[in-house]
């Protein structure tokens, strides 16, 4: 469908004008513009004839396959290895391992006989070179490009034909066709998008290595982690020297689960029994110190719940969490003062999860209750103790989920004695009658 547009139009100079005059508004000719009639294309969508597109079965023999990097805890997290054709985002703080990360999978793949590509747009091929260097990578089969103009990146993926890429990182890749800067949500979106495109076409394992804001989320558009297949947080303090690799989005795995890493000279090693980890510098005897299991993923962890209450100095006292939720902490600080009859009001009082661990889990409502009880009166927990439970306004414990895996955790790193809802006297198995069974937080004075 087209359009007529009247127009005039000055002899004298092409000027176009959208409406008679004497003087034309360009040139300054007089008697110059005559009018003609300009074919204009309908905005409107057109119904066009096209080829209907290809329908498959659900038992489509050409199931794609894992690359399984033989990276334990890598592996975990994305489901038994990178599935063949899929789209994978990694993302985390600067310098946290991300890009050494991507640099062992690589080397790894490569010693497998994968082939692989690594665009870096923020590295040089020589800064690579060290790097690779100090994670004993030194074959050279790995294919690596400065490349981060999009055009010439799927031209190369094209004529290479791997069966995995990296992308360091999607920031800086830009395509000419848009007019924004490399990083902008335009240019992220476009570059992901025709990315993603290939991969599915070509059946080639996209890494796409992400920059995260101030806020801790992934930069650029949404739409990012939408079209992904997998999205991959690599979190950690910079001054602790584990890494938490979690998975907040698998198309073709567990959500939440995470692998532990920590990072040594020779890069991210996966740490397999991380309770020993978390809990091999604990002070035995110590008063607000409690043991306790929470979940990540389907994972459970011991860790150590540290408490300190001290006699508040100024009027206001502090309140301070590290590992938990802070407004959690002064609703169950509330619940102390009202069912324990303690003047927590006159008390500072700090809390920490040791490690940097971070747990906000309703589980860890009674070892923060029982922590700071043991504090504030200066008696310690018993030895073997692991407390579990969470805890409701009216000082009454409740069972948590996945609560049978946690105590099987604890019996296997030695802990006989747990305290636990009464709730949940049915669903545990507790052969030894060691367990301590709680119905509301008062009974922890007596524990």
């Amino acid at each position: 469908m087209v359009k007529h547009k009247d127009q005039f139009k000055c002899t004298a100079c092409d000027g176009l004008s959208p409406k008679w005059q004497g003087q034309c508004p360009h040139c300054g000719e007089w008697n110059t513009l005559e009018a003609f009639e300009e074919v204009v294309t309908s905005s409107k969508r057109v119904k066009a004839a096209g080829t209907p597109p290809s329908f498959y079965s659900l038992s489509n023999p050409n199931e794609p396959s894992r690359y399984a990097s033989g990276i334990e805890e890598f592996d975990r997290v994305v489901g038994g290895g990178l599935m063949e054709g899929s789209i994978v985002l990694l993302g985390g703080d600067p310098g946290i391992g991300k890009s050494t990360l991507a640099l062992q999978l690589c080397k790894e793949y490569v010693e497998k006989n994968i082939k692989v590509c690594y665009f870096s747009g923020e590295e040089s091929v020589g800064q690579l070179a060290l790097r690779a260097k100090r994670l004993g990578f030194d074959n050279d089969a790995l294919k690596i490009s400065n490349e981060i103009e999009l055009s010439k990146m799927l031209a190369g993926l094209e004529s290479e034909k791997p069966q995995v890429a990296v992308i360091d990182s999607i920031q800086t890749a830009y395509s000419p066709n848009s007019d924004s800067l490399p990083g902008s949500p335009n240019q992220v979106r476009e570059c992901a998008s025709e990315l993603m495109t290939l991969g599915k076409t070509k059946n080639i394992t996209i890494i796409l290595i992400g920059h995260i804001t101030k806020s801790g989320v992934i930069a650029g558009p949404k739409l990012l982690e939408h079209i992904v297949d997998t999205v991959l947080y690599l979190e950690g303090d910079k001054q602790h020297y584990f890494r938490i690799l979690r998975s907040v989005k698998n198309r073709f795995g567990a959500t939440h689960e995470i692998g532990i890493f920590e990072m040594k000279q020779e890069g991210l090693t996966g740490i397999a029994n991380p309770g020993d980890m978390f809990l091999n510098e604990r002070k035995k005897g110590a008063t607000g110190s409690v043991v306790t299991c929470g979940m990540e993923g389907s994972r459970p962890l011991l860790v150590e719940i540290q408490a300190l209450a001290a006699r508040a100095a100024y009027g206001t006292p502090q309140r301070h969490a590290s590992g938990i939720d802070q407004k959690r902490l002064q609703l169950l600080l509330a619940v102390i003062e009202r069912q324990l009859d303690i003047p927590i009001s006159q008390y500072d009082i700090f809390v920490n999860v040791v490690g940097g661990m971070t747990l906000k889990e309703p589980a860890m409502d009674l070892p923060v209750i029982a922590a700071i009880y043991s504090s504030v009166k200066n008696i310690p927990v018993k030895e073997n103790t692991v407390i579990i439970g969470e805890v409701g306004l009216t000082g009454e414990t409740r069972s948590v989920m996945r609560l049978e895996q946690r105590v099987k955790e604890a019996q296997r790193m030695g802990f006989d004695r747990l305290i636990l809802p009464l709730s949940a006297k049915k669903k545990v198995d507790d052969k030894e009658n060691t367990f301590k069974y709680i119905k509301d937080i008062t009974e922890l004075t007596e524990t």
